[in-house]
């Protein structure tokens, strides 16, 4: 082999080397940064920017959001936030099982898949981002405890275009901290987070005041599924 081609393959070995390496510790070393410290920004937050809307965000903590919002966001995305580790094979299976009879492709996402999503990758629904999705959510799961997934999930959240976090969305909708949001306002807000840019809080349509009825349903019966969100 030539020296040329030596030099060429030492530089290639070294950028898979720096590639792979990024790839793998990245992740791992983001994970233990937002431990303690809130996320600046998302990858979303950057493409909407660059789209040109603004970023209205507050970061609050877990303790000053209404355990009425905590409630909510478990009722209608994960019932099971406390009991899985990160992925509901349940609802999966039943998910793909459904697909299979012909009905919808639900999304079975849990609240910890969501926030890997969120903090990591990019929004879409290609194969590429589902199979990354699922590495990042065991990491944060084995990093954080439920009380930090769900605090990182509500404040980084998108709920509105250039609105990310309760405590911005709670401000925009309802006029008024995330710490004083009632049964009702929270349920507003958790029914609308799988479309919030086609959706309102504040101007509720027909199918969102049912997927409210539903979320104050399912919110009187959580009890002992809450557990893991309490400090």
């Amino acid at each position: 082999m030539s020296r040329k081609r030596r030099t060429l393959a030492s530089r290639l070995r070294w950028i898979v080397f720096w590639t792979l390496g990024t790839v793998l510790i990245a992740p791992v070393a983001l994970a233990l940064l937002f431990r303690e410290v809130p996320p600046p920004f998302t990858p979303l937050m950057v493409i909407r920017m660059f789209e040109g809307e603004g970023i209205k965000k507050d970061w609050v903590p877990l303790s000053r959001i209404s355990p009425n919002v905590v409630n909510a966001v478990i009722a209608l995305e994960d019932n099971n936030f406390c009991a899985h580790s990160g992925v509901d094979w349940g609802q999966l299976f039943e998910a793909v099982s459904d697909y299979y009879k012909g009905e919808r492709l639900r999304g079975a996402s849990t609240i910890t898949m969501q926030t890997a999503k969120n903090l990591y990758l990019w929004p879409g629904r290609d194969y590429v981002r589902k199979v990354a999705e699922a590495p990042l959510t065991i990491l944060l799961e084995a990093l954080w405890d439920k009380q930090r997934i769900l605090e990182v999930y509500l404040n980084i959240a998108e709920w509105g275009p250039g609105i990310y976090g309760i405590e911005a969305a709670a401000r925009a909708n309802f006029h008024k901290p995330a710490s004083r949001l009632n049964r009702r306002e929270a349920a507003l807000l958790a029914a609308v987070l799988p479309n919030p840019r086609k959706w309102s809080p504040s101007r509720p349509t027909a199918y969102i005041q049912s997927r409210v009825r539903a979320t104050r349903d399912r919110m009187t019966y959580l009890g002992p599924l809450l557990t893991c969100t309490h400090a």
